[in-house]
C-alpha cells in the first residue's frame, strides 16, 4: 500500500494531486492522510488522481511537525504502508526525515522522476546543478517529491472519505498569527513565471512585468536585491534563500544570473533571459536569450504573445 500525506489545511493545492498522481504511479493501492478543514467533497477528489481512500484528522492543525509525524506513522503502522509520499514543501522536509528514522525506513528527499527499473530514483543534488540516483534497501521507503516533478493525472473516480482522530497527540506548538502571500498564483505551484531585478531601474516600472505575467498567465517574482531594497515584496524573491521554484518557463528580466539565484530557479524546464549585458552568467543557464534593454524588449513581447492568443481565437 502506498500512503500519501496531503496538507488541506488551505484546501487542495497543485502538488497535493501531483503526489497523489505520483503514487498511483508507483503501481499500489493509494491511501491518503491529511488534516486541515477541507470538505468532504474537496478531499473526495483526490480519487480522481488514483486514491482509493482518504482519512482526514480535523484534530491536527499541521503546525507542529511531530505532531504530523505520529500521524503519518501511526496510519503507516496501521495499514502496512510500504512507500510514503511527501511533496518536498516545508512539511515534507520536516516530517519525512523524522519519519524516516521512527519507522527506519529508507527516505529518498527531493525526487524528480518514477523509480528506475533498479527500483532506483532519480533526485536534484547540488542545489538542482547535477542528479544522482538514490536506492534504498530498506523493506519500507519514504520518498518527498520536488513540486512541478510530473504531471497530476486523472485516472478514476472520486473516493470515499473517513474522519480519523487521537493518533497524533497533542501539538506543542501554538500558532499566533499567519500572514499568508498574496498574488493570484503562489510561486511554488506555478508552472510559469516572469522575473525581474535591478536592472527594471525602479518599483516604477515593474507594471510591464506585471504585463508580460498577464499575458502569459504568469506569477511573478524577483532577486534577492530587489526584495531587499522594497521594491517587491519578499514572498516574491526566489533563489537559494528565497522560494525555490521549478515553473515551466522562467524568464528573467534584468537580473544577472548570480549563484545563488541560479539555485533557487535552475529546475526550469525553460529559462529566457533578457539582459543588455551579454556576458550577464544567466545566459550561459538559459534556453533562450535576447540581449537587449527590457524597456525595449519586454513591451514587444508582451505585444506580441498578446496578438498570438488574439490569433489563437
Amino acid at each position: 500500500m502506498i500512503l500519501v500525506y496531503v496538507n488541506s489545511a488551505n484546501g487542495l493545492s497543485k502538488a497535493a494531486f501531483e503526489t497523489v498522481t505520483y503514487g498511483k504511479k508507483l503501481g499500489d493501492q493509494v491511501v491518503v492522510i491529511t488534516n486541515g478543514d477541507a470538505s468532504p467533497d474537496t478531499l473526495a477528489s483526490l480519487g480522481e488522481y488514483g486514491a482509493s481512500k482518504v482519512l482526514v484528522d480535523r484534530t491536527v492543525d499541521g503546525e507542529d511537525a511531530q505532531q504530523l509525524t505520529r500521524l503519518v506513522a501511526s496510519v503507516a503502522q496501521a495499514n502496512g504502508a510500504s512507500t510514503i509520499v511527501f511533496s518536498h514543501d516545508l512539511i515534507g522536509k520536516a516530517v519525512s526525515p523524522r519519519l524516516s528514522v521512527r519507522l527506519n525506513a529508507g527516505l529518498i528527499s527531493g525526487a524528480v522522476a518514477l523509480p528506475e527499473g533498479d527500483g532506483s530514483i532519480k533526485v536534484n543534488v547540488f542545489s538542482g546543478k547535477a542528479m544522482g540516483l538514490v536506492k534504498v534497501n530498506s523493506s519500507s521507503r519514504i520518498i518527498s517529491l520536488l513540486p512541478n516533478s510530473i504531471q497530476p493525472e486523472k485516472s478514476g473516480n472520486t473516493c470515499a472519505v473517513e474522519e480519523t482522530s487521537g493518533n497524533a497527540g497533542s501539538a506543542a506548538i501554538k500558532v499566533i498569527s499567519t500572514k499568508k502571500p498574496e498574488g493570484e498564483i503562489p510561486l511554488p505551484e506555478a508552472e510559469l513565471v516572469v522575473s525581474a531585478g535591478r536592472g527594471l531601474k525602479g518599483p516604477e516600472n515593474w507594471g510591464m512585468i506585471e504585463d508580460l505575467a498577464k499575458s502569459l498567465g504568469a506569477a511573478t517574482a524577483c532577486s534577492r536585491p530587489v526584495a531587499d531594497i522594497g521594491w517587491r515584496p519578499h514572498h516574491e524573491h526566489v533563489g537559494q534563500t528565497g522560494v525555490a521554484i521549478r515553473p515551466n518557463l522562467y524568464v528573467a528580466v534584468g537580473i544577472s544570473g548570480a549563484i545563488q539565484h541560479l539555485a533557487g530557479v535552475n529546475g526550469s524546464k525553460v529559462i529566457v533571459v533578457v539582459n543588455t549585458d551579454s556576458e550577464a552568467p544567466f545566459f550561459k543557464a538559459a534556453d533562450y536569450g535576447i540581449v537587449g534593454d527590457a524597456f525595449d524588449v519586454v513591451p514587444k513581447l508582451t505585444a506580441a504573445i498578446n496578438k498570438f492568443k488574439a490569433n489563437q481565437n
